[in-house]
């Protein structure tokens, strides 16, 4: 009787011994392969396996370790610490904070600008709160900024890491998924920036009917003032127009040019003419500062330089990475190794990079990979077991009684997921429970790019949910937990409480589940910015070959039918095969069952 309900339970009961595993507090990536392990020797003493089940398990598991696009996951880690250690966030959230702070909300409109650069260089949730709350929350308290707002600023903006290229949370979805990161990459690039620009205008509409949650920066506030007590904005408006002229003017021949060059068949895609558009304004401004400044023109105020040499390198680095990813000249790990390489050479111009930094980087990214690469070996092995259980079969059963097809399998999904994201990590929810939903997704025929990019941005709330928030844990631990005195207005500060940050949060959850339902109402946000290939019929091969000059080709003969037999013809005999004539039917049928249906 035990034997039966093991067998007849089996999936259950093996993601309940996964569940009991996690809640005992067992690393997650050992608790993964000895949730495998057991239950793949259960299934094999129960008669449910074969024996040799876990004989092709190091082949996977060497196949893991071989994995190009995993290896992207280490470059762009380093990439983005030695920026981030090298002062990048300190610089970038001073200068943004110079641009916006004369109006109300500038601030906060800052932090959320700084965060979306941060998670285009660090792709780290982790470094860009962090950085950001030592910085950003002193100078948001110090003017009277509401505590809500400001500690929900910087962990919305913090985890805009997840959703914005190039992101660690992409490049898994991608492996995990089967497709492309570029693709992914290119999917996400759109919905990206318009969270960015839904964080923006929720703060604007704050400043508007709220107006004392987000004051503006008082004028002894604004240190890149000109001799004449001038703010600079107007030279720096006069710089962003003559870039941007630079970069409409490019985007008219991009196309035009890109094709010539790199001989395409197809148009070029929307995200790499905005990309490589974005790059020539930015080298444009670069120029024209230091053209500037070599030659003491001042035509540029000290604000309009500030922004140019502080922001315009960093902008520069990002578009050349993700510009060569998008033009197919580098894949994801080429691209991310150029900005690793970039890093260092924008950390050595700022005299920053030294063999200390080199080394905290070179150990925080070890760290990293190797933690990604233990959870996916673990749940491989996991994989294993589940896959020999026909688990897949069991999750299609879960699924195939939901009302509504793919809208109703999508809701059910980001809910599970929504839910998940509360108590355990992104990553383990990308090894664990994905591959569970691919199978089902392929055959409901979601377009898996799609279908990536809900789950990124969905992701992207577990780290802002209660109870275990990540980003939330983030800033708790540089927020300040006692009354201090400032060191600029010698006012004192009160404390900011956890429940003070966890009322910053809802808001922008909210935000952030608005925007994952407007990308499943509108998957051409995602589809629309990948290379279309238009897929050519078994004809059109032939007709396009034999056009070419290659001579006269025939459909390759059915290996069932034997060569040169046409399946149209009629059978010699009158509709029997002829002798020496295979029946395609019978062969395969005996190939089945052994030969066990034959006559003695």
């Amino acid at each position: 009787m035990l034997v039966t309900f093991l067998t007849q339970n089996f999936v259950p009961l093996l993601f309940g011994g996964l569940l009991v595993l996690l809640m005992t507090g067992f690393p997650v990536a050992f608790a993964l392969a000895a949730t495998g392990l057991g239950f793949g020797w259960l299934g094999i003493e129960l008669g449910l396996f074969p024996s040799v089940l876990f004989q092709a398990l190091p082949l996977r598991i060497f196949g893991i370790m071989q994995n190009d696009t995993l290896l992207a996951i280490p470059f762009f880690t380093f990439m983005g610490i030695i920026l981030q250690k090298s002062g990048m966030a300190e610089d970038l959230l001073e200068t943004v904070g110079q641009i916006f702070g004369p109006v109300r909300g500038g601030v906060a409109i800052a932090v959320i600008l700084v965060g979306a650069l941060l998670a285009a260089t660090t792709g780290v949730v982790a470094a860009a709160v962090i950085s950001m709350g030592l910085i950003s929350l002193p100078i948001m308290l110090r003017y009277g900024y509401s505590r809500v707002l400001a500690t929900g600023v910087i962990t919305a903006s913090g985890t805009l890491a997840q959703a914005i290229p190039p992101s660690l949370v992409l490049i898994v979805l991608a492996d995990q998924l089967g497709r492309s990161v570029g693709d992914l990459y290119a999917g996400a690039l759109l919905p990206g920036f318009m969270l960015v620009g839904a964080y923006i205008l929720f703060v604007v509409i704050i400043a508007i009917f709220l107006p004392k949650w987000a004051p503006a920066l008082p004028p002894e506030a604004r240190i890149y003032r000109e001799p004449n007590g001038n703010s600079g904005h107007k030279s720096l408006v006069a710089l962003l127009i003559v870039c941007a002229v630079v970069g409409v003017s490019w985007a008219q021949v991009h196309d035009g040019l890109m094709t010539k060059w790199l001989e395409r068949s197809v148009p070029s895609a929307k995200d790499e003419i905005v990309i490589l558009s974005m790059t020539l304004a930015s080298l444009t401004a670069l120029v024209l500062s230091i053209i500037n400044r070599v030659a003491r023109l001042g035509l540029l105020s000290r604000l309009a330089e500030q922004v140019t040499f502080v922001l315009m390198p960093p902008l520069i680095l990002i578009f050349l990475v993700l510009g060569t990813i998008f033009l197919g000249i580098a894949t994801p790990t080429e691209g991310g190794a150029m900005g690793a390489v970039g890093a260092m050479v924008l950390a050595m111009i700022k005299r920053s990079l030294s063999w200390t930094l080199m080394q905290e980087a070179m150990d925080n990214t070890a760290r990293l990979a190797s933690f990604v690469l233990f959870i996916l070996i673990g749940s491989t092995v996991f994989s294993f077991t589940f896959n020999a259980a026909d688990g897949h079969i069991w999750v299609e059963h879960l699924f195939d009684k939901v009302p509504g097809g793919v809208l109703g399998f999508l809701l059910v999904v980001n809910l599970l997921i929504f839910i998940l994201g509360m108590f355990i990590d992104f990553f383990e929810i990308a090894f664990i429970v994905i591959p569970l939903l691919v199978p089902v997704a392929e055959k409901m025929g979601i377009d898996m790019i799609w279908f990536g990019v809900i789950i990124a941005m969905n992701l992207q709330t577990s780290f802002l949910t209660p109870p275990f928030g990540f980003a939330l844990f983030y800033l708790r631990s540089v927020a300040p937990r006692k009354d201090y005195k400032d060191r600029v207005t010698g006012a004192n500060i009160r404390s900011v409480t956890t429940t003070e940050i966890y009322k910053g949060s809802i808001a922008f959850i909210f935000i952030q589940l608005v925007m994952v339902g407007v990308i499943i109402a509108n998957p051409g946000l995602v589809t629309d910015n990948l290379e279309k290939v238009e897929a050519m019929s078994e004809e059109d091969v032939l007709k396009k070959l034999n056009s070419m000059g290659g001579g006269d080709f025939a459909p390759a003969p059915d290996p069932l039918l034997g060569a040169g037999t046409d399946p149209a013809a009629p059978a010699a005999d009158g509709g029997a095969p002829a002798a020496g004539d295979v029946d395609p039917m019978k062969a395969l049928q005996d190939s089945i069952s052994g030969g066990t249906d034959k006559k003695p």
